[in-house]
This record gives structure tokens, sequence and C-alpha cells, in this order.
């Protein structure tokens, strides 16, 4: 069994995150990528959309070392922005603290297992060792867990994580979720 991926009880939160960039080949620091969190309480974990957004957010991966935002991204990429929506979601339950039991739900099999510390960073190196650290100060305090979820399979919070991280990218706001379908871009 993976680090980081245990037997629970149903999970109070789970998080949905995602990461996304339009040109993903030849990344450079200058190539645009974005991220997006869905926090649910009462998630059913079957992609029908049960439980209530309690919290969501997007923004750009950030490269620039200078910015306080910056978590260790050497370039904007899909995996540089699924592991910045992961570092997002970890500081979110940081400020947010007396959550017992929460799962970090994501579609990359490569950033669960980077961000939990079962597989080691071959690029990013820092971006990757930030984020375990903000696991290890979590999962402290909390039981903290991943799940891989298949992405673009009607998911609702998986797909709503997208339409966050995409909408980063283009920077558009996002569809209020009551105008909001899956799928929707």
């Amino acid at each position: 069994m993976n680090k980081g991926v245990v037997d629970i009880e149903t999970p109070e939160y789970s998080i949905y995150v995602d990461g996304s960039c339009l040109e993903n080949m030849n990344v450079s620091k200058n190539t645009l990528a974005g991220w997006g969190i869905v926090v649910v309480k009462g998630d059913s974990q079957l992609g029908k959309g049960k439980g209530d957004i309690i919290f969501e957010t997007s923004g750009l991966v950030v490269t620039d070392t200078d910015s306080k935002e910056y978590f260790g991204a050497e370039v904007g990429s899909n995996n540089t922005g699924e592991l910045s929506a992961i570092a997002h979601a970890l500081r979110w339950l940081l400020i947010n603290d007396g959550i017992s039991v929460v799962e970090i739900c994501t579609d990359s099999t490569y950033a669960g297992n980077i961000a939990s510390g079962t597989w080691k960073a071959k690029a990013n190196k820092k971006l990757a060792k930030n984020i375990q650290k903000l696991w290890e100060e979590v999962s402290s305090n909390q039981t903290l867990t991943w799940r891989h979820v298949r992405a673009h399979r009607g998911h609702k919070w998986n797909e709503r994580a997208d339409h966050l991280a995409i909408r980063a990218v283009q920077k558009k706001t996002p569809e209020p979720l009551s105008f909001w379908k899956p799928g929707m871009r």
C-alpha cells in the first residue's frame, strides 16, 4: 500500500485538486500553469456531487522566487499545477484546523505520491520538498490521506477543480457553481 494511502473512516472533508497547463510541452519558467482546489464536506466519494462545497479557490503556478506565494516550482506545467494545488490545499488545512479526517483527491498519481513522500522528485525538487514538509505538518495533527480519481470521467468535484485550474490559466473568472456543469471549460 502507498505511504499516505490507508484504509480509514469516511473523510470529514475531501479536497479535490487539479492542475492545468494549456501548452504542456517544452515548458519553462514563463509557461502559464494553473491550479484549483475544491473543499467538500460530506462527499460520498462516488463522483455524483454529494456533499457541500465549503471553499474553492484557484490561481497560477508561481515560479518567481521573490514572490511570497512561491512554493518552489521551477516551471509551469501540469505537474507543477497539481503539486501547487496540493500545497494550497495543505495550507488551507493548516489555517482551518480542527478537521480530524481529510482526504486529498487528485487525478495525478504522480502528484499524490510526490506530496505524500512515496516517490522522490526528479524535477522541481524544491517544490516537492516544501509540499512534503507541509504534508508532514498537516498529518501530525490529523488523519491525512490521498486518493486517485480518474480524470475527465464526469466526477463532479474533480471536474470542478479542473474548471478552476483551466480558468486560472486562461485568466478568466470561473463560472459560478449554480451555472457550471461538469465538462464546462
